[in-house]
């Protein structure tokens, strides 16, 4: 039997269209995409996240020459969260990401960093919304991770 899936999301034209916090919560992706360490690859991703009690912790892409060392700016920014506020809810994640020549491309969180956001929208059990773009141009949201990874593999399955 075929069957079809359907993503829910909401793309904003431009900054100005935000809601002041996902405005807020993206400046600090922003910032924090300007301290990415990219030597290798020259992709500066930058990304925010925003918890229950307001704290915003930020994080930013870090390469390594050996490559899979490095990490990514929203599991940076997670991590982070975790880190110092083990039992806060996460509610908003906001990332920027551009190459060495500006992308207004929206650049959404890679496979890993799907996953692992997915694993904290399980372990709150409340969604995490999810803010998207590139150097500047259209922003996209959606609600939750399960929009963008529709089939997600959680500990239930262990």
């Amino acid at each position: 039997m075929e069957h079809f899936l359907t993503i829910k999301y909401t793309i904003f034209n431009n900054f100005d269209e935000l809601p002041e916090s996902a405005k807020n919560l993206m400046k600090e992706a922003i910032k924090a995409r300007e301290n990415a360490y990219a030597a290798y690859s020259g992709f500066k991703v930058g990304a925010a996240v925003l918890l229950k009690n307001g704290e915003i912790c930020i994080g930013s892409n870090q390469e390594n020459a050996a490559y899979p060392s490095g990490l990514c700016a929203e599991r940076v920014a997670v991590y982070q969260a975790s880190a110092r506020f083990p039992e806060e809810t996460i509610e908003a994640i906001a990332l920027t990401g551009t190459a060495k020549e500006p992308t207004q491309h929206p650049v959404s969180p890679c496979g890993a960093c799907r996953q692992s956001l997915s694993e904290y929208e399980i372990r709150q059990k409340q969604p995490i919304s999810i803010y998207f773009m590139g150097a500047s141009g259209k922003i996209i949201k959606t609600e939750s991770i399960k929009d963008l990874l529709p089939f997600l593999f959680d500990g239930s399955l262990l």
